[in-house]
């Protein structure tokens, strides 16, 4: 009697009997303890069904460091960010992953526990994003909740990360190693076969010569096959099947039929076609592993490139220190031509700043006593001396690496699609290969029909593809944060324009203060800036310097002002409608209403009207291309913003818009965009992020304009890294291009299987050419998905930004 398996780990159960639990209706032996209390836990939790669904068996416990020292707040500076007050989060390396089932075990597992606010795991990086509220649970905690079902989590680092990809790539590159020297062997001891006619090969070494061909593909049966065999038998185990299950099922009938003919002395051998199938198969997948860690790499590029060591200063003594020792507030040499080790602001020097790993943009930008430096930038020219605002995970690379991380833990439906066609597929091809076995009573046939039209192409053609365009999409300055906006930005039909702080600068200067009332200007300009001291709109930052008190109990009410009371009195600032409800009367008639180019701002109190504030803001200087380069690409533009109707009408004139709205609060925003889809449009949405948040998750499709750390708090689908309007365009053509790549790759899948199929199934291709065709459709969906990550000729920010540094030196 065969001895018992453990029905955790698949490990051989030296004592049956000794640790055993019941377990999907059924007692099952454990190889220890650890194993018995892992699958314990695991069926406590409700999840027993990782155990039907599983590819491979699951690790034995092990022992591992103590989880309690990732608590640290000094090592938590590096990877945990803070949302809110209380709220925490954090990106995690799996380790001990086997399959598909551990991931979505693991994350099910982490929605379970207490304190848990939001748990996601990308099962193309192995990685988990959770959030977690600091007064209910601990990091460490966490972290033991996942040792506890038999994995292993750590804080993400890219030296890990490197080292996890190194030993995954060697694993592969062995098996591959061995197919391949297997292959060429016994493709010698093959080919005199191939040449014999008929009586000139002795039948004595004929038959020495298929006993080597046998030893000689053991080694690739055995060692290299076990990737197909591990998962095809736990699909067998469980009722289902994956896509290894044809693979497995050829290979394993193809070595059968061959060493029974061996032992018979009689009737073919393939042998050589087996190992050679192998080696095609595993080069595939190796071609594929190395595509999915260069794209999940150039998403990582902006923790990659950020420092480990900075010259923090004492005095005026430079130090050498590790960057996760910084903290706010510390003075930072930073030397010409070194990286930026965190966000702060310029204290001495002046010099320009390469900022295209961040923004996109390959121009120099300028940097001066006062201004702000980003963590990951790199200065060009002259010494700086940096006063650190934010360090570690609360940086602004940081923040978009996390918008990224989100984006890439989702599902898009082109990818659940492409994985319902491909297992119906697996099914039809099983089912025709048995057919086409029976028919022509030749087991070649069958095996040919297996691996010829294995749906690994079509798997392949979606994922891949998704993977390439997020990653070029932050090259352009523009960060992916939901799966799902690629295919919705392609089937754009509409785009909704904010005015203020998005086709303007959104910096507001005062032009002129009108006093309506009994108080002079200096005054009202005093009750302004107190009542907007506690506002965020970009309007409150023209009144920044005026306020000599501040205002008791400021109320916002978005899209219509502030509202508050100073010495006794209650007062508002904001629209004219706003205001009016207040003091209920009209403007005088003595106050002359503003040309187009002036925002007006009325002051008010409840026994009258006290100032009216006229405001100017200049359009970005790409405010004229982008709305032509939205309109070339077939988009209707649409301007709807809150402020004055004139105001909006003449911005609309200058840029060409012909559809405008002036003076329509968050939600009058919500019905316009709602009227447009109930028309059937696809409505794009671009604004500030901060106080259009309803607006941007009405829409089919949305972009903010990010800037700071608060990029990790906004709600829209894109946000653009820099303070530029120039990558929706190319974001808009990137989409397009993606979803035109993905039917490619899909429609290039379909017609392979379609054409691969009934040859394999008519005895027109063999084995060794079904897998090369295999292989070859493979490769040719990698290759056509690796067009994306390539930047035309005119979009090289790297190369930009060398050369302009080279002639500045120069």
């Amino acid at each position: 009697m065969p001895a018992a398996q453990c029905y955790h780990c698949g490990l051989l159960v030296a004592e049956p009997g000794r640790w055993r639990a019941p377990l999907l209706g059924a007692p099952r032996d454990f190889c220890c303890a650890g194993c018995e209390a892992v699958a314990g836990t695991i069926a406590a939790a409700g999840f027993e069904r990782y155990y039907e669904t599983r590819s491979a068996a699951g690790t034995a416990p092990a022992e591992l460091a103590p989880a309690e020292e990732l608590d640290d707040p000094q090592a938590q500076a590096q990877f945990v960010a803070a949302t809110g007050e209380h709220g925490r989060e954090a990106s995690l390396i799996l380790d001990r992953i086997r399959c598909a089932a551990c991931l979505w075990l693991v994350e099910q597992w982490l929605r379970r526990q207490p304190g848990i606010l939001r748990a996601s795991v990308n099962y193309a990086t192995r990685r988990a994003h959770v959030a977690w509220d600091a007064r209910s649970t601990k990091l460490s905690q966490l972290v033991a909740a996942v040792r506890a079902i038999g994995y292993d989590a750590y804080p993400w680092d890219p030296q890990r990360q490197g080292a996890m990809e190194r030993g995954e790539r060697r694993k592969a590159l062995w098996r591959l190693f061995v197919a391949g020297f297997g292959a060429m062997q016994v493709m010698m001891y093959a080919f005199p076969a191939y040449l014999d006619d008929g009586g000139t090969l002795p039948r004595d070494v004929e038959a020495l010569f298929r006993w080597a061909s046998l030893l000689l593909t053991l080694p690739v049966l055995l060692f290299s096959c076990t990737p197909f065999f591990a998962a095809a038998w736990q699909d067998a185990r469980h009722r289902r099947i994956s896509l290894d299950t044809p693979i497995a099922l050829g290979i394993a009938a193809g070595f059968g039929a061959s060493a029974w003919a061996t032992l018979a002395g009689s009737g073919a051998v393939y042998f050589d076609s087996i190992a050679m199938l192998v080696f095609l198969l595993l080069g595939a997948r190796y071609l594929e592993l190395g595509a999915r860690q260069r794209a999940a790499r150039s998403l990582d590029r902006l923790a990659r490139w950020m420092p480990s060591f900075a010259l923090r200063l004492a005095g005026e003594a430079p130090h050498k220190v590790a960057v996760h020792l910084l903290a706010p507030g510390d003075r930072v040499l930073v030397p010409a031509g070194e990286r930026v080790p965190a966000d702060g602001v310029v204290e001495r020097g002046a010099s320009s700043a390469d900022e295209s790993l961040l923004t996109g943009e390959a121009r120099p930008v300028r940097k001066a006593a006062g201004a702000r430096l980003v963590g990951g930038s790199v200065n060009l020219e002259q010494p700086l001396v940096l006063r650190v605002m934010r360090v570690g995970a609360e940086t602004q690379a940081a923040a978009i690496g996390r918008l990224v991380e989100r984006a890439a833990a989702a599902r898009p439906r082109a990818v659940a699609g492409a994985d319902r066609i491909a297992r119906s597929l697996t099914w039809l091809v099983l089912a025709v290969a048995a057919a086409a076995g029976l028919y022509w009573q030749d087991p070649w046939v069958a095996i040919a029909v297996l691996v010829a039209t294995c749906p690994c192409a079509l798997a392949l053609a979606t994922p891949v593809t998704l993977t390439a365009a997020s990653a070029r999409l932050l090259s352009l300055g523009m960060a992916l944060t939901r799966a799902r906006a690629l295919e919705a930005l392609e089937r754009a039909t509409d785009v909704v324009l904010d005015k203020t702080g998005t086709l303007t600068e959104g910096r507001f200067a005062l032009a002129r203060t009108v006093p309506l009332g009994a108080l002079d200007a200096q005054a009202c300009l005093q009750l302004a800036g107190a009542l907007e001291s506690a506002s965020r709109h970009p309007l409150a930052r023209a009144f920044g310097g005026a306020a000599t008190a501040a205002a008791v109990d400021p109320l916002s009410c978005p899209g219509r002002g502030m509202e508050g009371s100073i010495d006794g009195r209650r007062l508002r600032i904001g629209s004219e409608s706003f205001c009016r409800e207040l003091c209920e009367v009209a403007p005088p008639r003595a106050f002359v209403p503003p040309d187009a180019s002036h925002t007006p701002v009325f002051l008010a109190c409840s026994t009258g009207w006290l100032a009216a504030f006229l405001l100017t803001d200049r359009l970005r200087p790409e405010a004229r291309g982008l709305v032509a380069g939205l309109r070339n690409a077939g988009l209707h533009v649409h301007l709807v913003s809150g402020d004055q109707p004139a105001v909006v009408e003449a911005c609309a004139r200058r840029l060409g818009i012909e559809c405008f709205a002036g003076a329509v609060a968050p939600e009058g925003k919500l019905e316009y965009i709602a009227r447009l889809q109930g028309e059937g449009r696809v409505v794009l949405m671009i604004g500030d992020g901060l106080n259009d948040a309803p607006v941007l998750a009405r829409a089919d499709v949305s972009i903010a304009m990010g800037g700071g750390a608060d990029a990790a708090q906004l709600q829209a689908d894109l946000v653009l890294t820099g303070d530029s309007l120039r990558g929706v365009v190319a974001a808009m053509r990137l989409a397009r291009r993606t979803m035109r790549i993905v039917r490619q790759n899909f429609g290039w899948a379909l017609a392979y299987n379609a054409l691969a199929l009934p040859a394999a199934a008519a005895g027109w291709i063999g084995p060794w050419e079904a897998a090369l065709g295999m292989a070859a459709s493979s490769f040719i969906v990698v290759l056509n998905a690796g067009r994306i990550s390539a930047p035309a000729r005119d979009q090289r920010p790297w190369k930009a930004s060398t050369s302009s540094y080279r002639s500045q030196s120069a």
